[in-house]
């Protein structure tokens, strides 16, 4: 490794496939499959793919505030995909989601397949009807916020959350700039979160759930154990916003739906039914 002020790019960019840290192994300039293997699929209608990354929370939260609310229809298979293991190469997996990242979802009634986590709260939202409003300003303001999300987590995620938590080697410049824009991404929401009670009004909505994964873990100190370094503390309304979404059952399932680090009590590594939550023992979860 190159000391960081000595650096010259290539005329020429050449893929090292040893650099990379801990996910060098399924970071790669081209697409498409690796393998061939075919998807597994359940009973129900809905097919998730996933991982309980944040973005993969994003679903599996929507889904069980969908049953929560007595949706039959919003019943789910989640399938774990293992990233680590580059499950989300294989060929099934490639052809509902040719960018080969979770989440995706198959939706086994209309034929349908949808990537991408904002993408797939939309469409659950508008097939069954609820968590987006439907007044056009109200629409419009929760779309802003879903949109910013998706535009601004890859800022804290692929940018803070890699270089302070992940990355093979600690620079001080990637590091710095990282850390103010996650500081600038919550000031942000600390603002807004000032003036109404969820992002995009006082009405909980797809753009509360899409953000919560990221910045409400983070700002609960949940997220690359960085709550001291980023003072979260300082940012009372997000806090406040956070602890009360978590404190929803709905969003307490969706949250370890995937899941498979952490204490095992909040693992389940697949749901195929509601009992799966009261079912999942130790002996379940490392068999």
């Amino acid at each position: 490794m190159t000391d960081k002020h000595d650096y010259v790019p290539p005329k020429v960019w050449v893929w090292d496939q040893e650099n990379g840290g801990e996910w060098a192994k399924i970071n790669r300039p081209i697409s498409g499959a690796t393998h061939e293997k075919d998807l597994p699929q359940g009973a129900h209608p809905l097919q998730l793919y996933s991982l309980a990354t944040p973005n993969g929370q994003k679903v599996t939260i929507m889904l069980e505030e969908l049953l929560a609310l007595g949706v039959k229809e919003a019943e789910y298979d989640a399938w774990l995909i293992k990233i680590g293991d580059g499950e989300q190469f294989s060929s099934g997996f490639v052809d509902i989601n040719p960018n080969s990242k979770i989440p995706a979802l198959f939706d086994k009634d209309r034929g349908v397949r949808v990537f991408e986590s904002g993408a797939i709260l939309l469409y659950l939202a508008e097939k069954f009807g609820h968590f987006l409003p439907t007044d056009i300003a109200k629409r419009t303001e929760v779309m802003n916020w879903l949109f910013w999300l998706q535009g601004s987590a890859p800022y804290l995620g692929g940018g803070f959350g890699h270089f302070y938590a992940y990355a093979p080697f600690k620079f001080e410049y990637a590091i710095d700039r990282f850390t103010m824009e996650a500081k600038r991404q919550l000031d942000v929401l600390d603002k807004e979160l000032a003036n109404h009670r969820y992002l995009g009004g006082d009405e909980y909505t797809i753009a509360d759930m899409a953000t919560w994964p990221w910045y409400g873990n983070l700002a609960l100190g949940n997220q690359y154990n960085a709550g001291e370094f980023l003072q979260v503390e300082d940012y009372k309304h997000v806090r406040r916003w956070a602890k009360e979404i978590l404190a929803r059952p709905a969003v307490q399932r969706g949250r370890i739906v995937n899941r498979v680090n952490g204490d095992l009590s909040e693992q389940l590594h697949e749901r195929h039914d509601a009992s799966d939550f009261e079912l999942r023992t130790q002996d379940k979860l490392e068999g």
